[in-house]
C-alpha cells in the first residue's frame, strides 16, 4: 500500500473537539480508537481512509465509573481495563469475564469498548455480554445526545446506526442482575473467536439470553426467554428454551463451523448457561 504516509492525522485533545471535527468532517474521516481491528483491514487494503480521526488523546473516554448504580465504560477504555477493574470484577464479574475472554493480553490492552461495538463484527464476545445486561451505548454530536440498545445499536456485518456527525462516547450498563453467566465455545485455538457465544442474566424474576457469533447482530428473543417467567427453572425447561432458540436461529457458516454445527452448539451452550445462570 502507499496510502499510508497520505492519511491526514486528526487528533483532538478534548471531546468537545472531537466531536466537532466528527460533525465537520463525517465518513471521510475513520474514528480511531484502539485500532486493531481497523489496522487489520487498512494492512489488508480493506479500507483506505484518507484520514484518521484518532481518540488517543481524549482523557475522558478512558474512564470507568459508577452513577447511581450504573456502570460507565468510557468508549476509549481497554478491554484489560474493564477486566482488571475492582469494581467490575466485583459488581459485574460476568463483565469483566466476557472481555477478559477475548483473544489475549495484547489485543486486550489495545482494543476499546467503543472500538468493539463500532466496528459491529459479529464474531467477538462483549458485544453478547453487553445485550445481556441490557447496555446502552450513548451516541453524542453536536445535535445531542441519544442512548441506544445493542440490539439497535447493531445493523448488521460492520454496520451501525452511528450517524456520520456521531461519536459513540459511553456504555452504560444497569444494576448488575442477580446472577450473570458468559459461555464462550471455541472450535479452535483457546485465543480464538468464539464459534458460539451465549450470554444469560436473571434479575427480578427475568430472564435474558443473548447468542453472540452465529448471525449478523447478537441474538435475542424475549417471548422464549419468557417462557421462565414466574416459573422455576429446571432442566426441562432450560432445555426447552434452548431448543427453541437453536430451532429459530438461522446460523451463519464460517470457518470456525457450519450452520448446523453452531445450531446444535447453541441448544447446548443456551441449556448450560441457562442451567447455570438459575442455579441456587
Amino acid at each position: 500500500m502507499t496510502g499510508h504516509s497520505a492519511v491526514e492525522w486528526l487528533a483532538p485533545a478534548s471531546l468537545d473537539e472531537a466531536c466537532a471535527l466528527r460533525a465537520e468532517r463525517g465518513d471521510e474521516a475513520t474514528v480511531l480508537a484502539g485500532g486493531s481491528f481497523l489496522g487489520i483491514l487498512m494492512n489488508q487494503g480493506f479500507v483506505q481512509p484518507s484520514a484518521l480521526l484518532s481518540l488517543g488523546r481524549v482523557a475522558e473516554l478512558g474512564t470507568i465509573d459508577v452513577h447511581d448504580g450504573e456502570l460507565r465504560l468510557g468508549a476509549m477504555a481497554t478491554h484489560r481495563a474493564v477486566e482488571r477493574d475492582a469494581t467490575v470484577r466485583r459488581d459485574w464479574p460476568v463483565l469483566a469475564r466476557g472481555f477478559g475472554l477475548v483473544a489475549s493480553p495484547r489485543v486486550r490492552n489495545q482494543a476499546t469498548v467503543g472500538g468493539v461495538l463500532a466496528d459491529a463484527d459479529y464474531a467477538s464476545d462483549p458485544p453478547a455480554v453487553l445485550a445481556a445486561l441490557d447496555a446502552r451505548a450513548v451516541l453524542r454530536s453536536p445535535r445531542g445526545e441519544r442512548q441506544v440498545s445493542i440490539g439497535e445499536l447493531i445493523l448488521g456485518f460492520y454496520e451501525t446506526c452511528i450517524e456520520p456527525d456521531e461519536l459513540l462516547t459511553e456504555v452504560r450498563v444497569p444494576a448488575a442482575p442477580d446472577r450473570a453467566v458468559y459461555r464462550k465455545f471455541r472450535s479452535r485455538s483457546t485465543e480464538d473467536r468464539p464459534c458460539v457465544a451465549v450470554a444469560a442474566a436473571l434479575g427480578d424474576g427475568a430472564l435474558r439470553v443473548v447468542v453472540g457469533a452465529c448471525a449478523e447482530v447478537p441474538q435475542h428473543y424475549p417471548d422464549i426467554c419468557a417462557l421462565a417467567d414466574g416459573r422455576t427453572i429446571d432442566a426441562a425447561l432450560a432445555r426447552e428454551i434452548a431448543a427453541r432458540y437453536a430451532e429459530r436461529l438461522r446460523p451463519l457458516a464460517d470457518a470456525r463451523g457450519s450452520a448446523e454445527y453452531r445450531r446444535r452448539v447453541v441448544a447446548v451452550e443456551v441449556r448450560r448457561a441457562v442451567e447455570e445462570v438459575s442455579a441456587a
